[in-house]
């Protein structure tokens, strides 16, 4: 939701910005983990609960039109990697007071297919030998890879790689009969290069475990948001129009000096007669007071917004009501979010 509400924002971007009445801005904002672990969460450790895939499985390579049979695919780095990564991506957020790395795998099978969960008494013992309170687990990393070689013309080569993969992530708490929440990943990399010789290819294309690994730390390095709070780079705007008042108030947003700025606002709002400058008004009332962090005011703000942008059409793909409405559902979800933030802190 949160991507397909951020697409439609650059889109009416585009749409908007060639009136010159509205002002974009980049921001960053505050989520909450989609996991909230209990309060006596401190210290985690990161545990590697996968089985590397065989190295005759998973690669496909094609050269000038033949299928390759001596391929082989080493993948127990790519976990080491992404058990390194995992962690460190979650120690670089501010809410635990420890990120640890457990020192071995804890499965010796060969069913590296299988998402097996840690015991009960698994994540007992770890915990109890790590010093942590809660378990991050990898429980499965599998990749496919393939790589396509074939001729361009004119005596150029054309090479041609792609890595999939796939993740099992769980949550474990000592004292639980079962995991505390799973997260399923899948994600992929893709290289492509074209070079006058097969030799110089080789050079420029990545070496397929060096791909594998790549693609699995890019992967898991996304994966942190689940487990801890974090900040996310979203886009904002504010209208301007002619006028001294807009043109001051304007001045003060673009210094960040949001209390000067809404208000101005709100003596322009107050005053106003126009309902469309009155919208706008509104609008940036709303941005004001959520950049002073009153989100439930924002939302009162750009809710009254979008009921005067909507009195004065009947078009509803009216590009302004359109991105008041996305704004709307912007705000609802910080207010939510913040919510589920106090809890995560502690504060509620």
């Amino acid at each position: 939701m949160k991507n397909t509400v951020f697409i439609a924002l650059i889109i009416l971007a585009s749409l908007l910005t060639a009136c010159g009445s509205i002002n974009y801005f980049g921001i960053e904002t505050y989520s909450p983990a989609e996991i909230t672990f209990p309060d006596k969460v401190e210290t985690v450790v990161i545990v590697n609960n996968a089985v590397p895939q065989p190295s005759d499985l998973g690669y496909e390579y094609i050269l000038l039109g033949k299928m390759q049979d001596t391929t082989h695919l080493v993948t127990d780095s790519a976990l080491t990697d992404a058990c390194k990564v995992l962690g460190e991506a979650i120690a670089e957020q501010p809410y635990f007071k420890d990120v640890r790395l457990y020192h071995e795998p804890t499965r010796l099978d060969s069913l590296f297919f299988t998402d097996t969960k840690l015991t009960s008494s698994q994540v007992e013992s770890i915990c109890e030998e790590s010093g942590a309170d809660a378990i991050i687990s990898i429980d499965r990393l599998l990749f496919n890879l393939k790589k396509d070689v074939y001729p361009l013309g004119e005596g150029y080569t054309v090479g041609a790689m792609e890595v999939q993969s796939t993740a099992v992530i769980r949550a474990y708490i000592p004292g639980r009969s079962n995991s505390m929440a799973t997260v399923y990943m899948k994600d992929s990399l893709f290289w492509t290069e074209t070079t006058p010789s097969f030799k110089l290819l080789e050079l420029y294309l990545p070496k397929p475990e060096v791909a594998i690994r790549e693609t699995g730390k890019y992967m898991i390095s996304k994966a942190y948001a689940n487990f801890v709070p974090h900040w996310i780079q979203t886009q904002r705007w504010y209208y301007t129009n002619q006028g001294a008042r807009w043109k001051e108030a304007s001045a003060f947003a673009a210094s960040e000096k949001w209390e000067e700025a809404t208000a101005l606002w709100r003596l322009i709002y107050d005053s106003q007669k126009n309902k469309i400058y009155k919208a706008e008004a509104a609008s940036n009332l709303a941005l004001g007071c959520e950049m002073t962090g009153k989100l439930t005011e924002a939302l009162d703000w750009a809710n009254k917004s979008a009921a005067l942008f909507k009195a004065q059409t009947s078009n509803e793909k009216d590009n302004n009501l359109k991105q008041i409405n996305l704004y709307v559902q912007i705000l609802i979800e910080r207010v939510q979010a913040d919510k589920k933030l106090n809890i995560q802190f502690g504060e509620e």
